[in-house]
């Protein structure tokens, strides 16, 4: 009778199922307890002829291991999902996450991308780390020409015998268009975006870093006209139709005519005050007619093509739209100001 238990309860024991820790105690009491099934066997073991303890005594222990250790490994399940359930993962980001915004460079060029593109321009890229051809050579830049100095510009590698082998962080994105004209035949018509370096000490009007966008034409019988036209619908797409623009000349070694450009005050209207210093002008960037000798110095024939160029600041740009008084702002990642311009876009 006892043997025919055993061998019911080890049956019971192989299928042993419970669906929460409640039920698994219940079934604890139920054959291990003090008045369990199993703890009962042991008590009708005394029972037993002699002949049979021996036997009997292995079946009761094998029987009483076997519950244990089922009970036990239903246990360490329960155990692991109440870990799984309240798990925290502590490299998750604070709860609520807020929602990112585009950094106002990043918001203002591509205003600017977005209005030269539609007037036809497309975009061209080149490298960060330039050699001086690129940088200042190809551009009609003296062999002794202040912008090579240490004072403005930063080397990556110096030659002080041949200028011209020196590597450098580039100071603008003429570079851009010299690789350009290097590599296709006008006509040719980009805009060059990109970070661009100088040596200049860090203050809330400088920075040794910053962004540039140049725009390059080249074709047959181009003219200023054209370049002034393009740059007068430039500035009333971006500060507005009531925008004017007017041109005073310059120089710059690549281009020749050259000028500065300043649009009326956006805050006066061209009346006149403090943020434009009574001028009612506001000065945003360099232009110019590409000079012949670069066109030459890249392959392309002067005589036939003609072209104009232009650089402005985005940095600058930002400032005027947003009337940023610190140009460290936009480097410091301060999310206290970032979240300023949330409703840029």
């Amino acid at each position: 009778m006892i043997f025919e238990k055993i061998k019911k309860l080890k049956t019971d024991l192989a299928a042993l199922h419970a669906a929460n820790e409640e039920e698994l105690e219940a079934l604890r009491i139920k054959y291990l307890s003090k008045k369990g099934e199993i703890t009962a066997l042991f008590t009708d073991f005394r029972t037993v002829p002699p002949e049979q303890k021996k036997e009997l005594g292995q079946k009761l222990n094998e029987l009483k291991n076997l519950a244990t250790n089922n009970i036990n490994a239903l246990k360490e399940t329960f155990k692991g999902q109440e870990k799984e359930k309240n798990k925290i993962d502590i490299t998750r980001p604070a709860f609520p996450a807020e929602l990112g915004t585009r950094h106002p460079i990043s918001v203002v060029r591509k205003q600017i991308i977005d209005i030269f593109s539609r007037l036809g321009f497309t975009l061209a890229d080149g490298p960060e780390v330039e050699d001086d051809w690129h940088v200042f050579s190809a551009l009609n830049f003296a062999a002794d020409h202040p912008a090579r100095d240490m004072q403005d510009t930063f080397f990556i590698e110096q030659n002080k015998e041949d200028v011209k082998r020196n590597i450098v962080l580039r100071s603008h994105t003429s570079s851009v268009q010299v690789r350009t004209m290097e590599r296709k035949q006008p006509p040719i018509r980009i805009i060059c975006p990109g970070r661009v370096y100088r040596n200049e000490a860090i203050t809330a009007r400088a920075h040794c870093f910053f962004h540039q966008i140049e725009g390059l034409y080249i074709d047959k019988n181009v003219t200023f006209a054209d370049l002034k036209q393009v740059l007068l619908n430039f500035a009333k797409e971006l500060f507005g139709p009531e925008t004017q623009i007017r041109l005073r000349p310059s120089y710059f070694p690549f281009t020749e005519p050259s000028a500065e450009m300043d649009v009326s005050c956006m805050l006066c209207g061209g009346e006149g005050c403090g943020f434009c210093k009574h001028t009612g002008w506001v000065e945003i960037l360099g232009c110019g007619m590409v000079d012949p000798a670069v066109l030459e110095a890249s392959g392309i024939d002067s005589s036939v093509y003609t072209g104009y160029a232009f650089g402005l600041g985005v940095e600058r740009i930002t400032n005027l739209k947003y009337m940023v008084k610190d140009l460290r702002m936009f480097s410091e990642n301060d999310a206290r100001f970032l979240d300023e311009f949330k409703s840029a876009h």
